[in-house]
């Protein structure tokens, strides 16, 4: 039976939204779950729960936790019996097919890179986040892995982002691939975004040149990539962005009995917009390079995105994507060598 770890310690709501979804998945899913965390605390949990079977959850002890604010480098190394250290540990030693985590998210890159090492022909791993478009699905990558990579690495990115949306999301054949810049021209950006440019143009993917800050969302492209530190704040703003709006509905809407019984008749509609729109329903973001299939949450991740992530990790792991990656990158390097 496929074994996936769980930092239980990893999250704003940790341990009890960890455990939680960690009972749904063990429900829904043909697997083992390894808890790692504290293990009374995580123990009281399954108690509280009412969670009583220990084929399907067990718990690996980690008395160590490695918070949000800790420096990521640091506190890997000294912190050698952390949830997120023991858990990557578990995966190197085969002990678990799949680690998640919602915890530190600079912790678990660093602590993936240096215990389970990367990929044959991957310089650099990289965080892909799946969200929703006005027309389907999309991926970023990177998402914060690397904020001072080299256009190799991007290219790296863009041949690891096409064969998990293909493979592991499944939406489509052949994927298009887009760089993130400040104009659709290959004349514009910097020199290091120009090279990039010039590497992806290149490569045996659907690349279809540069995509804008406002094609993010459009759909235009199936796959967008660019630098960590870019990705990083795209992200970031775009949550910013969505609350705000949910917050700003909510006001506006709910003013005065009209708009009250304006949501009582939109209230269906308005639920599917809501699942649309959560991150949770498409689980973590996969930590792609590493030797391993590391799957990171949210840090506010909700027991849905834990379920959910959990069920993108054995997606992962069924699917043979790091065997995928490592194929590609080869193919590339004989085309190169040809």
């Amino acid at each position: 039976m496929m074994k996936i770890a769980v930092d239980a310690m990893g999250g704003d709501y940790a341990p009890d939204v960890v455990v939680i979804g960690a009972i749904e998945a063990a429900k829904s899913y043909d697997i083992e779950i390894l808890l790692v965390g504290k293990e009374k605390l995580v123990s009281e949990m399954l108690l509280k729960y009412k969670w009583s079977d220990s084929e399907k959850i067990k718990i690996v002890n980690a008395e160590e936790v490695i918070t949000m604010s800790d420096a990521p480098t640091i506190s890997v190394r000294k912190k050698k019996n952390s949830s997120i250290s023991v858990g990557i540990n578990l995966l190197k030693n085969k002990e678990a097919d799949a680690f998640v985590s919602a915890g530190n998210t600079g912790a678990v890159v660093c602590a993936a890179t240096l215990f389970l090492g990367l990929l044959k022909g991957i310089e650099r791993p990289g965080i892909a986040i799946a969200f929703p478009t006005l027309n389907g699905v999309s991926m970023l990558i990177d998402a914060g892995a690397n904020i001072d990579p080299k256009p190799a690495h991007l290219l790296q990115y863009g041949i690891m982002a096409e064969a998990y949306y293909e493979n592991v999301l499944g939406l489509k054949k052949n994927p298009s691939v887009g760089l993130l810049n400040v104009g659709e021209e290959a004349t514009k950006g910097t020199e290091f975004i120009k090279e990039t440019h010039d590497l992806l143009s290149k490569a045996p993917f659907n690349f279809i040149g540069n995509v804008e800050g406002k094609d993010i969302f459009s759909g235009k492209c199936d796959v967008i990539v660019c630098d960590g530190y870019v990705g990083n704040v795209a992200l970031k703003v775009t949550e910013s962005v969505a609350e705000m709006v949910h917050d700003l509905l909510k006001r506006r809407i709910l003013q005065g009995i009209l708009g009250k019984l304006g949501v009582l008749l939109l209230v269906k509609n308005l639920k599917k917009l809501k699942k649309d729109l959560d991150y949770a329903e498409y689980g973590g973001a996969p930590l792609l390079g590493v030797n391993g299939v590391v799957i990171i949450g949210h840090g506010r991740s909700s027991s849905t995105a834990i379920k959910n992530a959990i069920r993108v990790a054995k997606t992962e792991v069924e699917r043979r994507i790091n065997e995928r990656i490592v194929n590609s990158i080869q193919s590339i390097q004989q085309l190169a060598v040809a």
